[in-house]
């Protein structure tokens, strides 16, 4: 009996260690993903990001790859729209391209130190070691962790994130607001730890010829106002320099002198400089007759999904500058913003400095003056500036994401 006895407690206790032995606490794994993160070299992954901003929930197709130290590719896929955006940081810079349009944006910025991106595997570790308070739980294939978000985005609060028990590659991620609602989730379907990658495989050039419809330049090149003021898109007057002020008689002149990023008209209201904008492209009009309507194959109007409560449309005007036809819209409420979209040149473009933010579908750029503050993006192949004096940040970014729907006039 007592031999009997002996032999249970054995085979208790052996159960007990190769219990423990297959499972993981959250220190344990905690310290595994800060040495892990700093040996590793590069990675590649795939998988579906959606977007539950505006009305209808907006799926894309991404794929991440990045290479130590600062090589960066993110290709983002909207299937059905068939529009491809690629977002790149290598040695020359970083980069928004549109291959199939013959676009490509430069940014000046150090993206993505600052500006963490649910897709990216630096930040998602990052959030994780970073929050003390961290909760953590398993499934039978992942390591759970709920954290804080870590984004510029105010209105994304906590993040879950699923880690595969093999390796810790990245299974799913959930970002939600304060109210718990899901705002941003990314379904990995593969990733690949330190994988092998050709030697043009972040370079510009190589991934603008490789979907682009057209011949593409050499290289890209910078255009500012002093090269080329016929290849500026309305509001890029500060383009590869600081914002300058305007001057002491008030902003007069074109569309971009007076939507210059983080330069004010002198009261600072963003509709009073809608105003004076409408009049000056009205006045550059050769003929009466619409921008829009004159290149409709070129140049396809969207409007925001999403307004904020209290907020209206208040006018829109069709407008045109340098070559490029655009739209013009404002809106006016509790808060009032003025939204230009644009057809953009087919070069590169240097945009001047500001904050990257990450809109989803593709990367925004915000900068501040001392009353307006603009964040201004590309999406296939149109320019598009969002400007308010009064319009919070989150408000800001969430009325971007939702500029997804063609407009109906």
């Amino acid at each position: 009996m007592r031999r009997m006895t002996w032999i249970a407690a054995i085979i208790l206790s052996l159960t007990l260690v190769l219990s423990a032995c297959g499972t993981k606490d959250a220190e344990s794994v905690v310290k595994d993903l800060d040495k892990f993160l700093n040996s590793m070299e590069g990675y590649t992954g795939s998988g579906t990001m959606t977007l539950h901003n505006g009305q209808q929930p907006q799926a894309y197709q991404v794929e991440v790859s990045y290479q130590k130290p600062e090589s960066y590719r993110i290709k983002l896929t909207n299937v059905e729209k068939d529009i491809t955006q690629i977002v790149l940081r290598n040695d020359e810079g970083v980069f928004v391209l549109t291959p199939k349009q013959n676009k490509v944006f430069r940014f000046q910025s150090d993206w993505p130190q600052k500006q963490g991106q649910v897709y990216l595997y630096q930040t998602l570790v990052q959030s994780i070691l970073l929050d003390g308070s961290r909760q953590f739980t398993t499934t039978d294939e992942a390591y759970v962790f709920d954290v804080m978000a870590q984004y510029n985005n105010t209105s994304l609060a906590r993040q879950k994130i699923w880690l595969s028990q093999d390796d810790y590659h990245p299974l799913q991620v959930e970002v939600s607001d304060t109210n718990a609602t899901v705002l941003v989730d990314v379904k990995f379907d593969t990733f690949e730890f330190n994988p092998s990658f050709t030697e043009d495989y972040f370079a510009t050039d190589a991934n603008m010829n490789a979907g682009a419809s057209a011949p593409t330049p050499e290289s890209p090149t910078d255009i500012t106002p002093k090269d080329d003021q016929e290849s500026v898109a309305p509001g890029d007057d500060g383009v590869g320099s600081e914002p300058s002020a305007p001057d002491q008689e008030g902003v007069e002149g074109n569309v971009d002198e007076e939507h210059d990023a983080g330069a004010p008209a002198e009261e600072g209201n963003a509709g009073e400089e809608a105003e004076n904008t409408k009049g000056n492209v009205e006045n550059n009009k050769e003929e009466p007759t619409s921008a829009v309507q004159q290149s409709s194959d070129t140049f396809v109007a969207m409007e925001p999904t999403y307004t904020p409560l209290g907020v209206s449309l208040k006018d829109m005007t069709d407008i045109e500058y340098a070559g490029s036809p655009g739209l013009l819209t404002r809106y006016d409420g509790l808060y009032s913003y003025t939204l230009i979209q644009t057809s953009a040149k087919d070069m590169a473009t240097a945009l001047a400095q500001g904050d990257l933010v990450n809109l989803g579908y593709t990367i925004g750029q915000l900068t501040a003056g001392e009353d307006v503050q603009t964040l201004s993006w590309t999406y296939n192949g149109n320019m598009y500036r969002l400007s308010s004096a009064n319009l919070p940040e989150p408000e800001l970014i969430k009325i971007a994401q939702s500029v997804q729907a063609e407009l109906s006039k």
